[in-house]
């Protein structure tokens, strides 16, 4: 099954219709960019996946046959843990240390276990190239630095789907290529799909991937 499958779905917000007749599936494992005009509907589609924005039609399933036209709230709660997320806004809680803003995560999504909680700490830390910054404060590491901590957060739980809005967005163009060099080796490495937001298509030639075009109301499969 696919990690993502939208059959002819519009989507709508206050009557304002955002897309429609939108049709594309990724699987376990792919990496795929959404790319598009400001305001060309990137962000609100990526939203409908976790379930902030309603769907109005069709056919719209998300992970272990999570059915996102008739779901639940606890079920939605119980997807929106399963899934990783990441935005240019770092959101990092700023009254604690790195180490303390994995933690508090890992406790809200049901790590019991200090000692589980502490190896899978280590773990994304030193995936994510930072193994001994974890007793800094997010104010105390570079843009870039705080980025990978944000991933690091978006990976504890291993989810199956990782959505990254515009994560190298803020970033210098040095710190932006190791940003992407991460999520495609945490893509292929970890089989998590990737569903990636960019306004630079540079990434998308020397990053190859699937690559779909918000335009018009449309997204369609593109060829770079």
């Amino acid at each position: 099954m696919p990690v993502v499958k939208y059959e002819k779905v519009d989507i709508h917000i206050d009557s304002k219709v955002i897309l429609e007749d939108v049709t594309f599936t990724l699987e376990a494992g792919e990496f795929a960019y959404i790319v598009g005009a400001v305001s060309s509907g990137k962000s609100t589609l990526l939203k409908t996946i976790y379930g902030e924005v309603d769907i109005v039609e069709g056919s719209a399933e998300v992970m272990d046959g999570y059915d996102l036209c008739n779901i639940k709230n606890k079920d939605l709660q119980a997807l929106r843990r399963s899934i990783g997320i990441v935005f240019q806004d770092f959101q990092l809680l700023t009254d604690r240390n790195i180490h303390d803003n994995l933690d508090f995560v890992l406790k809200c999504t049901g790590w019991k276990d200090k000692a589980a909680r502490e190896e899978r700490i280590e773990e994304v830390l030193e995936l994510v190239g930072l193994p001994q910054k974890g007793y800094k404060r997010p104010h105390e590491l570079s843009g870039g630095e705080q980025q990978r901590i944000v991933i690091a957060r978006a990976i504890l739980n291993r989810p199956a789907l990782l959505l990254a809005d515009e994560p190298t967005g803020n970033l210098d163009h040095a710190t932006g290529d190791y940003i992407m060099k991460l999520l495609h080796t945490i893509c292929k490495e970890e089989n998590m799909a990737v569903l990636m937001i960019t306004h630079n298509e540079q990434w998308l030639k020397d990053y190859p991937a699937t690559v779909y075009r918000c335009a018009d109301r449309k997204i369609t499969k593109v060829e770079i």
